[in-house]
């Protein structure tokens, strides 16, 4: 049977955690929630709903995946595939099977959940993030051929692949980083459609300009430091 953990970063997600958790299908084996620095009751209530819960204290979200993968090198059960999902509710975690499903029926390395503009709520999109895509995913085509369309956070990949793209980013360029990699490692990938809906309060990324402007800086100097590698 295989094993599969669920990593999810979590910042100030007290209202979304526990839908998020109760939605993730019954045969995942364990859920991991990395509190960022959290204030609320993001903790608790992930907790509460049945989530392994650790606190990250340096604020971004690499950072907060890269603590998730440090406490699974720490279990004696390594699993065979890492799924990563956000904790505002955004996603849709039922759909986490259908994410999977390449990579345990086609034995494929890397899955996108690509958010489908026909699958997207109305909104749940901002302008500066479905430009941010457009871009860095038609940069990524013209340089490295890739076939990619989002850099949705709702992936999934093999736990022996992710260890061999090393990662380090710690902030906006965690998504971008995977796929560049996993690009120049040839990876086999694919992208799957998933739905996309509003998500549960205020992003701390595209919901700030701020956010939005450093998240894209970030996502572009990645791939342009791979274009000369």
């Amino acid at each position: 049977m295989t094993h599969i953990k669920v990593i999810i970063p979590a910042y100030n997600e007290a209202d979304s955690i526990s839908h998020v958790i109760n939605d993730i299908p019954s045969n995942v084996n364990e859920v991991i929630v990395v509190s960022n620095n959290s204030t609320d009751d993001t903790e608790f209530n992930a907790k509460k709903a049945g989530a392994k819960v650790l606190t990250e204290t340096n604020k971004g979200y690499g950072y907060a995946c890269l603590k998730g993968m440090q406490y699974i090198s720490e279990q004696n059960k390594k699993p065979d595939i890492i799924v990563f999902l956000d904790g505002d509710y955004s996603d849709y975690p039922e759909e986490l099977n259908k994410i999977v499903a390449p990579i345990i029926n086609d034995n494929i390395d890397f899955v996108i959940g690509a958010r489908d503009k026909k699958l997207r709520e109305k909104g749940s999109m901002t302008v500066p993030q479905i430009f941010g895509n457009w871009l860095a995913t038609t940069i990524m085509k013209l340089l490295f051929n890739a076939k990619f369309t989002d850099l949705g956070p709702f992936r999934a990949i093999k736990y022996d692949k992710l260890l061999g793209l090393n990662m380090e980013d710690k902030t906006y360029g965690w998504t971008v980083e995977m796929q560049l990699k996993a690009l120049k490692q040839n990876l086999t990938y694919t992208e799957i459609p998933v739905n996309y809906r509003n998500r549960i309060g205020v992003s701390k990324v595209s919901g700030t300009l701020k956010g939005a402007i450093f998240a894209g800086i970030k996502i572009l100097s990645w791939i342009f430091k791979y274009s000369f590698k």
